[in-house]
């Protein structure tokens, strides 16, 4: 396995890694390798002098990847145990952070900034366990990246990209509503503004390793039932130039547009600005290779982290102008429910938003 603790040069090498092992060569189709890019890795394109925040789980290498079938640190056994859940931002310091992020809106510094929490509880347990609790929600890549001594688990129904052949394409998220809310969120003009920014932003960079012309979106703005909630949806697609490779089409994409903001580096400066810790697993990409240069790769939303005894999640929603802080703060926690739930817990009661 190849496990990357820097941000620099992180793709490249992947890309690397893989050739060593027989990939993007012809005849190669049968080859497959799991890779999992932790949001860590968006360092890389950042502009602003403030540090990252500390990282609530250190333990996991901000990328990693292994042939597919290869050993893991992990048994199989599907048993769990998952203790008291923790919130490391207080609901009001959260409330706080959306209002910042309306005066960088104000004057002029960004669109929309994407705003993430952070819960972490004792754990005992398999990541497979753990897998098999949350496949009711159906994601979108089940199977977990399991390391040494860590472990991803990914609820999420976001594709983050996929390949095939010359086609490259997105299925961005943005937009969201309890169970029974499409009607409501199909409606909503903040969610339809806020939606739109990212669907342009996602535009962008694949125009960036696109043919030119060839960009556009076939589905707008659709609503479908996701991972327990209702969920606006988009499709932006593209025709690869034939000398992309998977290095440069991550440096033109990575990190997803919807857990970034726009425009995508200030957002992320902005964004080490103010959450309290790092994003970890979260906000990333999980998914795999096969050896002609195809890939499936979700993003991780809706993402657990398993290292050192414990179990992390991270949820968060857009923050527009027109954003309402106690309203941002409920978003998080109905994304958070249908998951907690499925392990059998619930939303910290030091939110106040059980």
């Amino acid at each position: 396995m190849l496990e990357l603790h820097e941000p620099e040069g992180a793709f490249a090498r992947i890309e690397g890694w893989l050739r060593e092992h027989g990939f993007f060569a012809p005849g190669t189709e049968e080859l497959v390798a799991d890779l999992y890019l932790g949001y860590g890795l968006s360092q890389a394109i950042r502009r602003g002098g403030t540090p990252p925040p500390p990282e609530p789980c250190p333990a996991l290498p901000l990328a990693a990847c292994a042939l597919a079938g290869a050993e893991s640190g992990h048994a199989r056994e599907s048993g769990l145990s998952v203790g008291t859940w923790e919130a490391t931002w207080p609901a009001a310091e959260y409330r706080g952070a959306v209002e910042r992020v309306r005066e960088a809106i104000a004057r002029g510094d960004v669109y929309q900034v994407n705003l993430v929490q952070h819960l972490s509880a004792p754990f005992a347990g398999s990541a497979h366990g753990l897998a098999s609790a949350l496949a009711g929600l159906e994601p979108l890549h089940a199977e977990p990246f399991v390391g040494a001594d860590w472990a991803v688990v990914s609820a999420s129904p976001e594709l983050f990209l996929s390949r095939r052949g010359r086609r490259l394409w997105t299925i961005p998220i943005k937009g969201t509503r309890p169970l029974g809310g499409a009607d409501e969120l199909a409606e909503s003009e903040k969610d339809a503004a806020e939606h739109v920014m990212i669907v342009d932003l996602e535009r962008n960079d694949l125009s960036r390793v696109c043919e030119p012309g060839s960009v556009r979106w076939p589905e707008l703005m659709a609503t479908q039932q996701l991972a327990g909630v209702e969920h606006m949806v988009s499709t932006v697609e593209g025709t690869l130039r034939e000398d992309a490779g998977l290095a440069e089409i991550l440096e033109a994409t990575f990190p997803g547009g919807s857990v970034t903001g726009a425009p995508k580096i200030a957002a992320v400066d902005l964004i080490a600005e103010l959450e309290p810790v790092g994003r970890g697993a979260s906000m990333g990409a999980l998914g795999r290779v096969w050896g002609n240069g195809d890939f499936d790769l979700v993003l991780t939303i809706r993402t657990f982290a398993v290292a050192e005894g414990r179990v992390h999640l991270w949820v968060g929603g857009g923050i527009v102008w027109d954003s309402d802080p106690e309203a941002e703060v409920e978003e998080s926690w109905v994304k958070a429910r249908p998951l907690l739930r499925a392990l059998g817990s619930s939303v910290p009661v030091t939110t106040g938003m059980r």
